[in-house]
């Protein structure tokens, strides 16, 4: 069963206030400028952009209690769940322009809300180089971009586990973690401790991408709500440079395509993150042009009409 196609709403996201390198706040920018809204209307799909969002500025400051700017963060979350949690009230899809993917802890929170409100399973996929499986206690930088899936699952200050109202606001069981492929030391023995499901560069490279998308998105049914994470640092460094955190040995272009469009099959996606592209650090916006494909994949697109 196919799920109704609703309109999209875009929400933008001007920010880095928890990521290690300045530049992801002009990433909404650099997506409207590559095309977004124009090309999927080109498909056929209804688009409304709300602009971007206003939260603090970023202060730069050292982490204090192993977190930078906990503060900002806080405030800037907690306005991404309003405004997901707005777009999902109201019966459209929200798709979130990154910004750094510290946001998506009130975007997922505000997913989470959602689904428990309507009685709907909710399935993450986190399409990342990195785990993002960090605490104040286990991180190198204290940067919270590499926190959400943990602040998630309810480790992390109250200022984020309680965004949504209810903590944690997903269970590991939950999430399917695509593409890993750089974890900090102590993060690891955490990732295993929760018993988060992670389908790393080493699974994909022994297993292919079909067989692991497979598994990621087994079990979903006509009633699980589809959450997509997209962190712009999955793809392989080579052919998106703009990123703020590359990571070398990532998916291909081809591998990205197909885990792209076997999640456009389970016609599920009800809400999606675009994040951390970083323009500062792109050339020629290639970057931008290169997630704009995928996402196209996303919905739908794809070479030949398939059944």
């Amino acid at each position: 069963m196919t799920r109704p196609m609703q309109q999209i709403r875009l929400i933008g996201a001007p920010t880095d206030i928890g990521a290690s390198t300045r530049g992801a706040s002009m990433g909404p920018e650099a997506l409207r400028v590559a095309g977004l809204q124009a090309t999927l209307e080109s498909h056929g799909l209804r688009v409304l952009d709300h602009g971007n969002l206003i939260g603090p500025a970023n202060p730069w400051q050292p982490p204090v209690n192993g977190y930078r700017h906990l503060a900002e963060v806080a405030a800037w979350n907690r306005t991404v769940h309003d405004a997901v949690y707005s777009a999902l009230t109201a019966g459209e899809m929200p798709m979130l322009l990154g910004g750094d993917h510290c946001l998506a802890i009130g975007s997922i929170s505000a997913v989470a809300r959602h689904c428990r409100q309507m009685g709907h399973p909710l399935r993450v996929l986190w399409l990342d180089a990195h785990a993002d499986f960090n605490t104040h206690a286990l991180t190198p930088t204290g940067n919270t971009h590499g926190m959400p899936v943990a602040v998630l699952c309810g480790h992390g200050p109250p200022e984020l586990t309680g965004i949504g109202g209810t903590c944690p606001a997903i269970q590991p069981s939950a999430v399917r973690q695509i593409g890993i492929r750089s974890v900090d030391e102590g993060e690891k023995h955490f990732v295993r401790q929760s018993g988060l499901q992670v389908f790393d560069m080493r699974y994909i490279d022994e297993m292919g991408m079909k067989r692991t998308m497979k598994a990621a998105l087994a079990g979903i049914d006509e009633n699980t709500h589809l959450h997509v994470s997209f962190d712009v640092d999955f793809l392989d460094a080579v052919i998106a440079p703009g990123v703020g955190t590359a990571v070398k040995g990532g998916p291909t272009y081809r591998e990205a395509q197909l885990c792209m469009e076997m999640i456009a099959d389970t016609g599920r996606m009800a809400s999606l993150d675009v994040m951390e592209l970083n323009p500062a650090l792109d050339v020629r916006n290639g970057t931008a042009e290169v997630a704009l494909e995928l996402v196209e994949s996303l919905f739908g697109k794809s070479t030949l009409m398939r059944r």
